[in-house]
């Protein structure tokens, strides 16, 4: 079958490879779309340290049941729209000890330790399998990412008297600031394009500053009478961004990491006993973010076809994959089309 893969740095190409072998406890999935997120921009420019090549990416997935397992649960059945959990727990770790198996210490996600879903068929234990409601293929491609995002907000434990500040408006970013604004919070997002911001604030926020041409300290102090924001999200994994977290956050705040930072990052660490932060990161997603985002995306208010810089076929992948690496602020997702 048809597939994508990144060989080497810089180097993607189409290629076939074998159909997998269905299991008892496992579904068939067939691809319809396939969004490219940073991380796979990360593994095609050969800086993605967990990434093992040759890979083939993907794992925001809009797909619809091909075949079924002889014990896969009927809810389960052949037709159905889904998207599916890229992530894996061994069930042993501390993490999964504690219920937080998106955390799980030897977790291997699709399309980075092991194959992802740029291909025409995937076959996933049914546990993984996520039925989408009434959603497009198209749409589910979406969900995964925005996952990330509403996770980052249910460790920030955010309320209504909250001012939540979004570093970064990609795809994660902006399901962290659906999540808050659902939330009640007043959510301000930062960005260093102003496209990302205007389409910022008809996501929830009420607030947007512009990081390369604004003064960020003066504008926080001013929306938030001088205490700062009460949660900052750091969504983008910069030097920069995640010290302008632990600068800008209020005394007593959280910071919540998402992104990784590519290089080693210094603080003043003052401020974290000064101002006794809670530091605390946010991985992948839980079973429940994923309900939650398809429930906001069913709803009808997002716009879906702003998020989607792009659809290309398989065979223009590449293309549009070195494309991307050139202009990488100008793109919020790249969906694979395998229908």
């Amino acid at each position: 079958m048809k597939a994508i893969k990144i060989l080497q740095e810089r180097q993607m190409v189409v290629d076939s490879v074998a159909e997998q072998e269905l299991g008892p406890d496992e579904v068939r999935l067939r691809m319809q779309y396939v969004g490219f997120c940073g991380s796979d921009l990360s593994t095609y420019l050969g800086r993605n340290p967990m990434v093992k090549m040759p890979v083939v990416p993907g794992h925001e997935v809009g797909a619809v049941i091909d075949e079924v397992g002889s014990h896969v649960p009927e809810g389960l059945k052949p037709g159905m729209v889904v998207t599916a959990n890229p992530y894996t727990n061994c069930g042993k770790c501390a993490s999964c000890r504690n219920g937080r198996v998106n955390a799980c210490q030897h977790n291997e996600t699709l399309g980075v330790q092991r194959w992802g879903a740029m291909r025409e068929t995937l076959v996933l234990p049914w546990e993984k399998v996520i039925p989408a409601g009434l959603l497009t293929p198209r749409t589910c491609a979406l969900i995964e990412p925005m996952s990330v995002g509403f996770h980052a907000v249910s460790r920030a434990q955010v309320t209504d008297i909250d001012v939540v500040l979004v570093i970064g408006c990609g795809m994660v970013g902006m399901g962290a600031i659906v999540r808050s604004a659902q939330r009640g919070a007043t959510v301000v997002a930062a960005d260093i394009d102003d496209e990302k911001l205007k389409l910022a604030r008809e996501m929830g926020a009420s607030y947007t500053i512009n990081t390369k041409t604004d003064d960020v300290h003066a504008r926080l102090l001013e929306m938030t009478s001088g205490f700062g924001p009460d949660v900052v999200i750091e969504a983008v994994g910069s030097a920069p961004t995640y010290q302008m977290a632990v600068d800008e956050v209020a005394f007593t705040g959280r910071v919540i990491c998402i992104g990784y930072a590519k290089t080693e990052v210094s603080f003043q660490t003052k401020y974290f006993v000064q101002k006794e932060l809670d530091i605390r990161g946010s991985r992948n997603a839980q079973p429940s973010d994923f309900r939650a985002v398809i429930h906001y995306l069913e709803r009808g208010t997002c716009p879906v076809d702003r998020l989607i810089s792009r659809v290309v076929a398989p065979e223009e992948a590449p293309q549009a994959m070195q494309e991307w690496a050139e202009q990488p602020g100008r793109v919020f997702r790249i969906l694979v089309d395998f229908c």
